[in-house]
Order: C-alpha cells, then structure tokens, then sequence
C-alpha cells in the first residue's frame, strides 16, 4: 500500500512565503542539468526545509547521497514527460528508482491508455506501478492541460482505485501547467485522503498559495528557493 499523503494545509496557517517549505518539491528535471545543479538544489532543499528534491533517474544516486535521510527525501520521475512506454516498463522502471532510494516516485499517466479509452488497462498499469514502488509513494502526473473534463474524471477515480498516494497536475513539459481550477477540480475528484499536487507554471509566493487554497497540498517548482524567499503581494 502506498503510504498516504501529508494532511491538507489550512490555507490560513501560512502566515509567511517561509510557511510554504514543507510543501515544495524542489524539481530539477532538465534533461541538460548539470550535477553541480542538482547539488545544490539539494543544498537548497536541506536549508530551507523543502519537502523533497525531485530528479531523473540520472541524478537520483547523488540526490539520496547528498539529502543523506535528513528531512527532503528523494524523489524521482518514471517515464517522463510522455507517459507513452509499456505498461511493464514503468513497472520496472519505478522498481528500479525506489531500489535506487527515491521515496517518492512522480510517474506519467498512461497516455496513450487514456486516449484509447482502454481504463482497465490504465488501472493495471497504475496498480503495477504503485507495487513496484514498494514503500515508496507514488504520484501520477495527468497532464491535465491536455484532458478533456471528462478524462480529469476517469484518470482520478482510476489513479485512486490504484493507490497512488498523490495526484498532479502536469509534467511543466506539456501543454499548460497547474492551474486553480484544475487543482480545485482534483481535489474534489480525489477527496481527502488522496494528495494533489500542483506542478508546471508556479513561480512565486503568490502562484503557490493560489494553488494551496485551490486544494494542493504538495507544489513542485523549479524556483522553490524564490518562491519562500519571495512576498505574497
């Protein structure tokens, strides 16, 4: 079983851009990232008090050596950004990276499944994926910039069927990012027992509270350290 997510966020307990730490998962997820950029995400993780450092396989060893268990845990995307590899590829895949240390997997919706209609096929994909993960917590990735309302529908009820502890919204490689709709309309979808995480486009203090009061109780951005160094205003 997928371990559940962090409690909801009482929007009105933020008092400061500082209070939105916790909540971040610092991304570096350009496939031309150097490991002096993924180092020093990582330091920036571990001053600030960030939730987790999120990388590609590649950087994943150095992610786990340098947070070293203290607080930011290591977090890893599987097939990404396209969510189109076979269904025992990302079992593998996502096997392989919590093998590795992630703690946290972010693993791209089957795409072309949801395009097809093919549900039961998204649901044993999904449910494949999350007991490759182990103890690690798995989120899927709707890219729900390219969704049809109905789809946001489908691909929720099938990724909680699966026990994913987390949905997001987008890859930030896709069309669109978060946004307060979508973020509010995931949240209503899942309920709250299953986390929603906002991702792609959120840049400031004032982007990650929308997102926070929207629902999100995880935000993923590549500019975290501005983002709690920042103003609301």
């Amino acid at each position: 079983m997928t371990p559940a997510p962090r409690t909801l966020v009482a929007p009105g307990s933020i008092a400061s851009p500082r209070d939105l730490a916790p909540l971040l998962d610092h991304t570096v997820l350009r496939p031309e990232a150097s490991e002096g950029e993924v180092a020093r995400a990582c330091d920036e993780a571990l001053e600030h008090g960030f939730a987790g450092v999120c990388v590609r396989e590649v950087h994943l060893a150095l992610v786990v050596r340098r947070l070293g268990g203290h607080g930011p845990v290591p977090i890893a995307v599987a097939d990404f950004p396209r969510g189109t590899g076979p269904a025992a590829k990302r079992a593998e895949e996502t096997r392989r990276l919590a093998d590795l240390g992630a703690r946290e997997v972010d693993v791209v919706y089957p795409l072309p499944a949801m395009a097809a209609r093919a549900h039961a096929a998204a649901l044993r994909d999904l449910e494949a994926v999350v007991a490759a993960a182990g103890g690690a917590a798995v989120k899927v990735i709707l890219e729900t910039g390219s969704l049809s309302m109905a789809e946001k529908g489908a691909a929720c009820a099938i990724a909680k069927a699966a026990g994913v502890a987390f949905v997001k919204t987008s890859t930030g490689f896709g069309p669109g990012g978060a946004t307060e709709e979508d973020v509010a309309l995931l949240r209503a979808l899942v309920g709250g027992d299953t986390g929603v995480k906002a991702s792609g486009g959120i840049r400031t203090a004032a982007d990650a509270l929308r997102m926070v009061r929207a629902g999100a109780n995880r935000i993923g951005a590549s500019g975290s350290v501005a983002i709690v160094t920042g103003a609301f205003g």
